[in-house]
């Protein structure tokens, strides 16, 4: 399955850039309590290469001096005349707070005229030609929705366990070689970094398309392929994640947290994925052990397969090849985490995310 549907690969890689006219672009960074990643990603959106490009920074009702910072870093850097602060107006009812924030920037971007909107995110450092080349790859591959997966964190051992694997299961949940094929109605992005062209933004609702989405980046991504739109997901490396998860309470509270609705809180599904992981990732390293029925040499050749496969997802995020070992283990505990999903969806469970509290609710309009 994974040979065959290319997932072992890293790749596509977005293409080198070159210099060109593209129109205005317009970077919309939502923000909230993010003084501390600010001076370490804000001056790489300033930086960036191409020449029309201004920032919209959405300071999402902060408790701490985000307005501040950045508009210092601003002046620090010369980006007076293309910084531009925005503060939403108060969180309404039926609207998730990041998605609320990315409107009013939506907003400020149209006023600034934007031939592209380049959605980001506060804590996502990005290199100086980072820009060049999402636009550079849009035009090669004729696409107006260009996204790029960031490189994230593995710095703790609980993050060189299941940030890999988080990585290695997005891309089987959404192959991105069909995401890439127009005829098809596979979409999936990565909210980090997704570069949309306005105009296909406005054909398929703004952002009020997603208004109570929990997972905003895919349905952004599903509702422009639903309007023709032409996607595009790979990885580059110098797109990078600035947060630390650190420990595995935190990693299991984040994937917890959405899990379900990856699966569109639908009981059967949860179950095929249950099922699916502990058969194919857990059940022959059991068998290897010789805790589960089955040939241990079978056990042994199907987790060297799985190794393999997953070695290419280890190797790009920095940790040893021997990692690639550990992977039934970090199958195991997402497995765990979906069905903790699950369990706070049906118990209503209030989860807490950027100080923010969610309660149970019906599935969002996107995934009716």
């Amino acid at each position: 399955y994974a040979v065959w549907g290319r997932r072992w690969r890293v790749e596509p890689m977005l293409e080198r850039a070159y210099p060109g006219e593209w129109g205005r672009v317009v970077a919309v960074v939502p923000a909230r309590n993010e003084a501390l990643e600010l001076p370490v990603t804000l001056p790489c959106l300033l930086r960036q290469t191409y020449g029309d490009f201004h920032v919209v920074l959405v300071d999402d009702h902060s408790t701490d001096n985000t307005a501040a910072v950045a508009e210092q870093l601003a002046r620090e850097y010369g980006a007076e005349g293309r910084f531009h602060l925005v503060q939403p107006p108060p969180l309404p009812e039926g609207w998730m707070g990041k998605v609320w924030a990315q409107r009013a920037g939506y907003e400020e971007a149209r006023r600034l005229g934007a031939a592209w909107i380049w959605f980001t995110d506060a804590d996502i450092r990005h290199e100086p030609d980072v820009l060049e080349r999402l636009l550079t790859t849009a035009e090669r591959w004729e696409r107006d929705f260009v996204s790029v997966m960031a490189r994230l964190r593995t710095d703790t051992l609980a993050e060189k366990l299941l940030i890999p694997a988080f990585t290695y299961f997005f891309a089987m949940l959404y192959p991105f070689h069909r995401i890439a094929r127009d005829e098809l109605a596979d979409a999936g992005a990565a909210g980090g970094c997704m570069l949309v062209r306005k105009e296909l933004l406005e054909r398929a609702g703004g952002i009020d398309a997603i208004r109570d989405a929990v997972i905003d980046d895919v349905a952004l991504a599903k509702a422009c392929k639903r309007a023709g739109g032409r996607l595009w997901l790979g990885y580059h490396p110098g797109v990078q994640s600035t947060r630390s998860y650190g420990s595995l309470g935190a990693i299991w509270a984040m994937v917890a947290r959405s899990a379900y609705t990856q699966l569109n809180y639908n009981p059967l599904l949860l179950a095929v994925c249950v099922f699916g992981l502990f058969v194919v990732f857990v059940w022959p390293a059991l068998a290897l052990l010789g805790f589960a029925a089955g040939r241990k040499l079978w056990g042994l050749v199907a987790v060297l397969a799985m190794a393999r496969t997953y070695l290419p997802f280890v190797r790009y995020l920095g940790c040893g090849s021997l990692w690639s070992l550990t992977l039934p283990v970090a199958a195991t505990l997402y497995t765990a985490m979906t069905v903790t999903s699950a369990w706070w969806y049906y118990r209503g469970t209030r989860t807490r995310w950027k100080g923010r509290e969610y309660g149970r609710s019906e599935p969002p309009v996107a995934l009716r």
